[in-house]
């Protein structure tokens, strides 16, 4: 029997466990071409929210169908194969769906993970997956973090922010993470090594409050949420500054807040670069074995909220829109 996690409804901004539904059936036969997955753990991955309203199709990804199962990441294992390139026993990190089995022709976004798991294989949908690849590309190769320069980062205690704020403590900068409560604020920087916080609850203060942290100006911005956030880190950056767009929570399912103060993108001779994590594919077996060679050493942590069963799926993901989740949310199968 295979289990699939379907799109019951279009979210009304943020998720929430009624939008999907739990439906079974039987696991598929494999055609020749093709091969079939046991998927162990699924990927909860913000982004997607943005393709699971009508006509959000794009050039990423198309828009998901309602009754269908929804698009994900997941750590899977192939457990029978008829396709030449895939075999037997093989463990990848595919953009499959929220299902416990998946039948692929391999045009797939697909990562072929090591034969041998050094490290608990949820790892691999966290800090070694795409999770652990947009915190190093995004902080290594554009935002560039050196010693003595003041980092902030939005969305800090989450999946991507959790991972990119202990990169940047390795650069000797000081360190500030964007949270949206106390008890996140007190966790990465006991945790983490986060050098102070800040508490978004009030986006009403939020540049007042990054002013108080950062009080000599940003100067790299981490953003992964947008909006009011990326507004009141703009008024806070530093000549010259350098701004590395990683995601907009904020916006997305939802009319986003576009910043008032983009002009101060002139005066500041700031500079902006978005990244996507997947168009960098031919470098993840690079960023995975220095990653793995930061875990092994200790030098930084992999936190994960993870639950457990297929019928939690939908709790997961709401569970992260609503600020639950302390680092990379999973659920294993």
């Amino acid at each position: 029997m295979m289990q699939s996690v379907i799109l019951a409804r279009r979210p009304d901004g943020n998720p929430v466990e009624k939008d999907f539904a739990i439906v079974n059936g039987e696991i598929p036969e494999v055609p020749k071409g093709s091969f079939l997955t046991r998927n162990d753990f699924i990927s909860l991955d913000a982004g997607f929210r943005n393709w699971m309203n009508a006509d959000s199709g794009d050039n990423i990804l198309p828009a998901m169908e309602l009754d269908k199962p929804v698009m994900s990441l997941v750590l899977a294992q192939v457990i029978e194969s008829r396709h030449p390139d895939y075999d037997t026993g093989d463990r990848l990190m595919a953009r499959f769906a929220w299902q416990t089995h998946s039948l692929s022709d391999g045009t797939d976004f697909i990562a072929r993970l090591p034969e041998e798991l050094e490290f608990d294989p949820s790892t691999y949908m966290g800090i070694l997956g795409d999770t652990g690849m947009s915190a190093y590309f995004g902080m290594t190769e554009i935002g560039k973090p050196k010693a003595n320069e003041c980092v902030l980062i939005s969305g800090a205690g989450g999946a991507v922010g959790s991972i990119a704020g202990q990169i940047a403590k390795l650069s000797g900068s000081r360190v500030v993470g964007i949270v949206g409560s106390v008890q996140k604020a007190n966790w990465i920087c006991k945790t983490l090594g986060y050098d102070a916080a800040v508490d978004h609850s009030n986006d009403l203060e939020l540049a007042e409050n990054i002013k108080t942290a950062c009080p000599n100006g940003v100067d790299l911005f981490f953003d992964n949420v947008g909006g009011k956030t990326l507004e009141a880190a703009i008024s806070n950056m530093n000549h010259g500054g350098r701004l590395t767009l990683c995601g907009a929570i904020s916006g997305y399912g939802v009319t986003a807040h576009g910043p008032k103060n983009l002009f101060e993108i002139c005066t500041k001779e700031l500079s902006i670069q978005g990244f996507m994590t997947h168009l960098r594919h031919d470098r993840y077996e690079v960023a995975r074995n220095k990653l793995a060679s930061w875990l092994r050493a200790g030098t930084i942590k992999s936190p994960e909220y993870r639950l457990e069963g297929i019928e939690n799926v939908g709790k997961a993901f709401s569970d992260l829109y609503a600020g639950r989740n302390f680092g990379k949310t999973i659920v294993a199968l």
